[in-house]
């Protein structure tokens, strides 16, 4: 028998939904809430490794992610130049094993709404639109009172609430997340013909020019810059700012930018990263994802990171009659040294950014791909 008989998973992003869905699955009753209204999926696009591809196997999303996605191997490299004059071709890891392909690009939304699809389809209670006021825990559960008046006892609260956690806050815990300097532009757009991976261009008047291909017929892409306070931009004003950013970059660019006209389809965010210390949980209270780590998109481990979480903490919990402190100890075995080794290598990457720096960029990546390989 599970060491939890039922559990209220807070936020029902990567994260939040893996965690109801593995548990779920196991007979456990989930609540899974989130304060916004619908599915709510920030951004455009989304890359995912092998390792996420292997998380979304074991949930039983992956041949519905793979209908929607754009699988591809290798990464191209390509110069600043007036030709976009592509440099490199390089084969990526399978970090999911022989299966699942090496990377895969896919519209953000379609993957949470596969998610929370899968998480009602095995018994987890989603609702969205709820948010709760406070929870106290004694040694048995966790009390929550919610926002709308009603109450719920919990044997164990999972804090899935993303970066800005109010879980995480609530617990005590002072980590907040921090600017490293870096603001990034994503839109959302028709895929060109010559786009069939992700290709990177560094240098030029930004840092990174990159896209990957969503769909047989869309993509994302992305320039990154010195962050910049952009918020009191128009939509029509950051779509101006990033089409003059993409003057600078050409090849499969040139077709990208002139397909660049929806206002909507641009966003831009600021770099950002934390690590809550070891251990994640107090009590009957434990943080996974964005709430326990962020880090910049320089490897695309976010998702990956979150939905290894979500995995962890439900085979600890699955395999154990009790919830005690061997339990938590496993998790956190499992969990933070790998969690932080990612984010200290996507750190790396983006400092050797700031600094001009071109730094080891091949090994730092080879190294991670190999831990990554193997099941957290």
């Amino acid at each position: 028998m599970p060491a939890v008989q039922n559990v209220l998973v807070v936020g029902a992003g990567a994260a939040g939904s893996a965690a109801a869905i593995a548990l779920a699955r196991a007979g456990v009753r989930v609540d899974l809430i989130d304060t916004a209204a619908s599915v709510n999926a920030l951004g455009s696009g989304i890359t995912l490794q092998g390792n996420a591809l292997r998380e979304l196997r074991a949930l039983g999303v992956w041949e519905a992610c793979r209908d929607q996605g754009y699988a591809f191997e290798g990464l191209g490299l390509r110069a600043p130049d007036p030709a976009g004059t592509l440099i490199a071709e390089i084969p990526e890891l399978r970090t999911g094993g022989d299966d699942p392909p090496a990377t895969m690009g896919m519209y953000r939304p379609a993957l949470a709404q596969i998610l929370i699809d899968r998480a009602a389809e095995v018994g987890a209670r989603v609702r969205f639109g709820t948010r709760y006021n406070a929870f106290l825990q004694d040694d048995d559960g966790v009390h929550v009172d919610f926002a709308d008046g009603s109450t719920g006892r919990y044997d164990l609260l999972v804090g899935a609430d993303g970066i800005n956690s109010q879980t995480r806050r609530g617990l005590g815990i002072d980590v907040e997340p921090r600017g490293i300097g870096l603001g990034i532009w994503r839109c959302f757009g028709p895929r060109p013909e010559s786009v069939t991976r992700t290709d990177l261009i560094y240098g030029g008047p930004s840092y990174i020019a990159g896209y990957c291909p969503t769909s047989e017929d869309t993509l994302y892409a992305y320039i990154v810059e010195d962050y910049q306070d952009r918020s009191g931009l128009s939509p029509q004003q950051g779509l101006e700012v990033m089409r003059s950013l993409a003057e600078a970059y050409h090849g499969p660019w040139d077709e990208i930018r002139d397909n660049l006209t929806d206002a909507s389809r641009v966003h831009y965010t600021r770099f950002s990263t934390h690590v809550v210390p070891a251990p994640w949980h107090r009590g009957r209270v434990v943080l996974i994802g964005d709430a326990a780590h962020t880090c910049p998109p320089t490897i695309a481990q976010g998702a990956a990171q979150a939905f290894e979480d979500a995995a962890v903490l439900a085979d600890v919990i699955v395999r154990r009659d009790t919830l005690d402190e061997d339990a938590w100890a496993e998790f956190t075995d499992r969990r933070f040294a790998r969690a932080k080794a990612v984010v200290d290598a996507s750190m790396q990457l983006a400092q050797w950014q700031l600094d001009h720096e071109r730094g080891d960029v091949p090994g730092l990546m080879r190294g991670i791909s190999q831990m990554l390989a193997t099941p957290a």
